[in-house]
């Protein structure tokens, strides 16, 4: 996979910093607009907040490369934004049945999705240092996946632990669909897209299940909006932008650093105390990150 012809104006690595300290606010504005709206309700809001934001800029700056987007370029782009209301669908509802701290790090299940299929899917090999980062960070999500913690019943628990590991894989697929396309896409042409075929399907999600968009409190919708500016459209906007230069399963590796702002952030704002199982999973995990990126 070649990347794009351009060179890029910041040091992806240092745009992947920005991107983990962005989305490391996510499950705490997540936990308090649940207060009132349902998960779909803020997964569509955010996705389509962070489109309308994105439009104007992708139809006068990006107008012709949209237009001469081939029909198979459309298709991976819709594939990637269905992948993104999956994961923010099932990971937004497992922060009703399960801890902050949980539900973050089983996300770190990431790479190793990405690095089971990148090989195949994208032709990329990948380095020793990240399959020993990747194989670290598995077992401490396996840790916490095992674990019984979380502030509900055990069988609730279980179920937004389920729902944590669902939005993971499907996580990982929009990395791996994102990737290809970043090769040939600008960071807005691609971000337009694939938010936007995200925005679509959760909308779709949410008014099939009945749920409305109307009748909440201002501070809900400041909530909402502050998704979209942080952790979507500066947060994974990052991770996008760096895909577009790196390996996916390198990315997908360095952006499970957010579960130790997030654990941090519960600890501090929401009193939610990790359990043992969840801090011995988390030093795993962070051990990880520090063999698979120290290269």
């Amino acid at each position: 996979m070649s990347p794009p012809a351009e060179r890029p104006i910041f040091p992806p690595f240092l745009v992947l910093i920005v991107g983990i300290f962005a989305t490391s606010i996510s499950a705490i504005l997540i936990r308090f607009a649940q207060t009132e709206a349902p998960s779909l309700v803020i997964a569509a809001g955010r996705t389509t907040l962070a489109t309308l934001f994105l439009l104007p800029l992708a139809l006068t700056r990006r107008r012709t490369e949209l237009r001469t987007l081939p029909p198979a370029g459309y298709l991976l782009a819709a594939l990637s934004g269905l992948m993104l209301a999956l994961h923010f669908a099932s990971w937004i509802t497992s922060l009703e049945y399960t801890s902050v701290a949980s539900a973050s790090v089983l996300f770190a299940t990431a790479p190793f999705w990405v690095a089971l299929v990148s090989p195949l899917f994208l032709s990329e090999s990948i380095p020793r240092p990240v399959q020993a980062g990747i194989a670290l960070a598995f077992i401490g999500s396996t840790i916490i996946a095992l674990a019984t913690g979380g502030g509900g019943t055990g069988r609730q628990t279980l179920l937004g632990n389920g729902l944590a590991l669902v939005g993971a894989i499907t996580y990982a697929a929009y990395f791996l669909l994102g990737r290809r396309l970043r090769s040939s896409l600008s960071l807005v042409g691609y971000t337009t897209l694939v938010y936007g075929a995200a925005a679509v399907c959760l909308l779709t999600f949410a008014l099939l299940s009945g749920q409305s968009f109307a009748g909440y409190s201002p501070q809900t919708y400041l909530l909402i909006l502050l998704m979209a500016l942080f952790p979507q459209l500066l947060g994974h906007s990052s991770f996008n932008y760096a895909l577009g230069y790196l390996p996916a399963a390198f990315v997908s590796l360095a952006s499970i650093s957010e579960p130790v702002g997030a654990t941090l952030l519960a600890f501090l704002i929401l009193q939610e105390v990790p359990g043992p199982a969840t801090l011995l999973g988390g030093l795993f995990i962070l051990a990880g990150v520090w063999v698979g990126s120290r290269k």
